[in-house]
């Protein structure tokens, strides 16, 4: 044994590492890492109500609490199977580290409960992960029959145009907000009133976003997509288009205005007297194709 290790030059006086020394270096690295993500958060001010909510913007809308509520399901249920996974792993390193050269342990073959486990469990993740994604899409995307407000939404190539429909305030007439690449449009919501809007596009697949609804819809050629909400929250908030849509997708950018009842008929009056009246729904070319009339109707 003596020439053995003579031979490969290593001592005979050579002990195994002891058994905590590297459990605690992974410790220190870990701690390493912690400590200097700590020391650079300290650079910025730190925004206690957006870490609780993980990042997500405030909500202003009330289809944002399911689509909340999912998000954060979420977050805990993978920081759970995280955990799960990190602690076995780190367990068997630790556990059936070798403890010498001449020790293997032991080798395991054909486990049928540990290969039913890791089939199974996934499966059930999956499942439980597409049955509460059902139930908030429904939750989310549940149309209101009667909504105080309808805006049909055209996102053409590349600006976007928000034509109010048959509004009271206006006697009855459709006024529009229209905008440019160089000259943003604006949408106009009031607070605490039910508004369902309608995606159309004469063009290619653009996506309708506002971060503060928690909420995106695309913009499809030749099909009307349809959505409805209440803002709840009083604010100028920024909308945008979620889809690469070409050279000026960048500057497809929009302000959302939720504002008081007696702001948004001010708004809708000034439109009117702008001559911004009869609405404004782009090219009808893919409409036309896909058999859908101005009223949003299939032929």
């Amino acid at each position: 044994m003596d020439s053995d290790y003579a031979a490969r030059g290593t001592s005979t006086d050579r002990r195994p590492r002891h058994p905590l020394q590297w459990v605690r270096r992974r410790v220190g690295l870990a701690a390493l890492v912690v400590g200097s993500g700590l020391l650079l958060s300290g650079c910025a001010e730190v925004d206690w109500d957006q870490v609780k909510r993980l990042a997500q913007p405030e909500s202003a809308s009330d289809r944002a609490d399911p689509m909340f509520d999912f998000w954060i399901g979420s977050w805990i249920a993978a920081f759970a199977v995280g955990f799960l996974v990190w602690g076995l792993i780190i367990w068997c390193i630790v556990r059936y580290r070798r403890r010498s050269d001449d020790d293997v342990p032991t080798q395991t073959e054909y486990h049928l409960p540990i290969e039913v486990l890791y089939t199974i469990a996934p499966l059930i993740i999956v499942a439980v992960f597409f049955f509460h994604s059902v139930q908030t899409q429904d939750k989310v995307l549940e149309v209101v029959d009667n909504p105080d407000h309808e805006i049909t939404v055209v996102a053409q190539k590349w600006a976007w145009t928000f034509n109010y429909e048959h509004e009271d305030s206006v006697g009855g007439e459709t006024v529009y907000d229209v905008g440019a690449p160089d000259q943003f449009s604006e949408l106009w919501l009031p607070v605490d009133e039910t508004v369902t809007f309608n995606l159309r596009s004469p063009d290619v697949i653009h996506s309708f976003w506002v971060p503060e609804f928690l909420f995106k819809m695309d913009v499809i050629p030749g099909r009307e997509n349809s959505f409805s909400l209440t803002p709840t929250r009083e604010g100028v908030f920024e909308g945008r288009c979620a889809e690469l849509c070409g050279t000026y997708h960048s500057r497809m950018l929009f302000d959302v205005h939720i504002v008081s009842s007696d702001e948004y008929d001010a708004h809708l009056a000034e439109l009117q007297a702008a001559g911004q009246v009869g609405g404004a729904y782009g090219n009808s070319y893919t409409d036309d194709i896909a058999g859908i009339d101005e009223e949003g109707a299939e032929q």
